[in-house]
């Protein structure tokens, strides 16, 4: 489940402010989506896996309180972010 080392590097890479950015919002929403969509394929061939069910409700709890916090600082940004990772339809 975890996610590999190359591919969280592209994900930092695309969506980072300015070099060496990893804490952004933009680059944290980006990451978790990543999870969530892995965790959620995960969860369609093992319905019973209520410990990923768990997980998966916390990383969609993080990312909502954190898509909440660019959408009140800047709308902009937070419109962009949507757009490119194809959430919030």
């Amino acid at each position: 489940m975890a996610i590999s080392k190359e591919l969280k590097q592209e994900i930092v890479a695309k969506f980072a402010q300015h070099e060496g950015d990893t804490g952004s919002p933009e680059v944290q929403v980006a990451i978790l989506t990543h999870e969530i969509n892995q965790l959620n394929e995960h969860l369609k061939a093992h319905k019973h896996d209520h410990h990923s069910r768990r997980g998966l409700f916390m990383k969609v709890g993080h990312r909502r309180n954190l898509l909440s916090y660019l959408r009140n600082k800047d709308v902009a940004r937070y419109q962009a972010l949507i757009e490119a990772l194809g959430i919030r339809r």
